[in-house]
């Protein structure tokens, strides 16, 4: 970070004076630091005016590092990016808005949920700022350059001079410039104008250097130029000095694992949410077809109630005849009609309820509740097209493909590692601590080469050594890294368990629904049978209109059940695909497994 720092003085015409007395001093005594100071200033304008380049910086940075981690059994590496970054290739890009009366096909409603929907976005900001975090933590071994400048215009008052034999000697201090000192009481005042004003410029450039075996590294090239303006030692310098700082931990931190700890959590914690992103990925679109296939339940259940008021109207138009000739007596008339009106109230009660599903359907794909559009009924008849059979697989074989196939699995147990590393670092803590340092500053240039001996070359190597005598903060973080240990090998533990009820209930589920599709279809073709004989029975007057009204009420209540049933055995498919680990989403949204 480059700073200018003036410092504070008495009064603001002082401040005045000085400023101007330094820009005086740059302008004509010292041209070299006036470029030097307004070439970093345009450098720091330069850098720090445009929010784009940062933000496409760190977009770049994230991306390649999600690039580099994304695995192949994650799936398609697509619909991962934030909302304000330009889309993969992969990325199947399709209108949040849909023009009035269209028909919104499934794979149509997963692309725009994928792309819209708060949640999903939400997943992924989350798993970009996890990588940035990443890459903050790869700076920490990055070598970090800086640049600092350091101006300022210093007044000496009478009360930091002293009288030595008949003369009198500043105390000069270029650590204490611009601090007020208090007259001293019986200290010799000195009179304005032998108070001195000095000017100071003090540009400087280096970097650290972190490697993995703890060692710290730091370079720091350093100028100075300083002039006094007034009093009687009127004179400038301008030097040059070269600051070289190193420390080495011989003991605790020394070890590479230690001391790249933090690195090494911040890269698993980014593959950790790259596998609960592709696993909420697979959720997700199971989610939006499950609901994409019950609205087309409710919207055929609508249907059936439509067909099932055409039929009983219709049915009592032919009793009504039938009544009128003498064949029926006039009470199975009024039976019809109550039939008639409870079937219009069904019906309406199936138009609300699929009205509320579409409604909220279009919040999940992120739309306005206002959007006007309608289900693809293909989707459904597709369903009744396709084959149903059992699954030509075992419980057994599903269990141990979703233990090597589970990614949220494959977190679980790799937090176990984790722990063990923590273990790691805390007994590492424990020990003494005991640092090498080496400091050298170096004079490389002064105005006046007989002053070069005033800087002074300065060489230091020390020892620093802290021995464990109180570490119970340490001790501390060390048993709790145990207990910590044991609870994770719980937690995958109960996982492993828990993965395992859910792949027996899925698979319970799935020949369950094929169970129950099989019966409900069977139902259906004995329901349209009778149908049509107790119509053809009532036709020659061998049958009653209450026979023929209970035959279309079990028709009606059967078409609902197979319908529900096609549908629970198309949920239950998914929902074993997912619980297994198989599904695979493909770029545009949809799936195979």
């Amino acid at each position: 970070m480059t700073k200018i720092l003036i410092t504070k003085t008495k009064s603001f015409e002082n401040l005045n004076i000085r400023i101007s007395s330094l820009f005086r001093a740059l302008d004509f005594e010292f041209r070299i630091s006036s470029c030097l100071i307004w070439s970093l200033v345009g450098l720091c304008w330069l850098t720090g005016c445009s929010q784009r380049d940062y933000k496409a910086d760190a977009d770049e940075k994230v991306y390649n590092i999600i690039d580099q981690k994304w695995r192949e059994e994650f799936g398609s590496k697509a619909n991962y990016k934030v909302s304000d970054v330009a889309p993969s290739p992969n990325d199947i890009q399709i209108a949040k808005t849909i023009p009035a009366g269209s028909v919104l096909s499934l794979p149509q409603a997963v692309a725009i949920a994928t792309a819209h929907n708060r949640d999903y976005q939400l997943q992924k900001e989350t798993l970009y700022t996890t990588a940035l975090d990443l890459r903050l933590m790869r700076h920490t071994f990055e070598t970090q350059f800086f640049t600092k400048l350091k101006a300022q215009d210093a007044k000496y008052d009478g009360d930091r001079f002293r009288t030595v034999g008949a003369g009198i000697e500043p105390r000069f201090n270029p650590d204490r410039l611009g601090q007020d000192i208090p007259i001293r009481e019986g200290q010799l005042g000195i009179q304005n104008e032998l108070d001195p004003d000095e000017v100071t410029i003090g540009p400087g450039f280096g970097f650290n250097q972190l490697l993995m075996g703890g060692t710290m590294i730091g370079a720091n090239l350093g100028l100075g130029w300083s002039r006094l303006l007034t009093g009687p030692w009127k004179g400038e310098r301008f030097f040059q000095v070269l600051g070289l700082q190193v420390t080495q931990p011989l003991l605790r931190g020394r070890d590479r694992r230690v001391v790249i700890e933090n690195l090494t959590q911040a890269e698993r914690d980014t593959l950790y949410q790259l596998r609960l992103f592709n696993r909420f990925r697979k959720t997700f679109v199971v989610l939006v077809i499950t609901q994409y296939y019950q609205i087309l339940q409710l919207f055929d259940a609508v249907n059936n109630a439509k067909e099932n008021c055409d039929a009983l109207t219709w049915l009592g138009s032919r009793v009504e005849k039938l009544v009128a000739a003498g064949r029926l007596p006039a009470e199975e008339l009024d039976r019809v009609r109550q039939e008639i009106l409870q079937a219009q109230d069904a019906y309406l009660q199936a138009h609300k309820e699929y009205g509320l599903m579409l409604d909220w359907f279009k919040i999940t794909l992120g739309m306005p509740t206002t959007a006007e559009f309608q289900l693809d009924e293909r989707e459904l008849n597709s369903l009744r097209a396709m084959e149903i059979s059992y699954p030509d697989f075992s419980e057994v074989q599903a269990i141990e493909t979703a233990l090597a196939r589970r990614l949220d699995l494959a977190n679980s147990g790799d937090a176990i590692a984790d722990a063990e590393r923590k273990v790691l670092v805390a007994a590492d803590a424990l020990g003494a601590e005991l640092n090498l340092q080496l400091n050298a500053n170096m004079p490389l240039h002064d105005l006046y080469g007989d002053n070069k001996s005033d800087l002074g070359d300065f060489l230091m190597a020390a020892l620093e050594m802290d021995l464990p005598l109180d570490r119970v903060a340490e001790q501390n973080v060390f048993r709790k890294a145990l207990l910590t240990l044991n609870q994770r090998k719980r937690e995958h533990e109960l996982a492993q368990d828990t993965m395992r009820l859910e792949i027996r209930q899925a698979y319970r589920d799935l020949t369950e629904a094929i169970e129950r599709y099989k019966v409900s279809s069977q139902g259906l073709r004995l329901a349209q049978k009778r149908f049509k004989n107790t119509l053809l029975l009532m036709k020659y007057g061998r049958a009653s209109s209450r026979r023929v009204l209970n035959a279309q009420n079990a028709l009606f209540d059967a078409q609902d059940v197979a319908s529900e049933a096609l549908v629970n055995y198309m949920i239950a498919t998914l929902n074993f695909y997912r619980d297994t680990g198989v599904l695979q989403v493909q770029p545009d949204g949809m799936w195979e497994s």
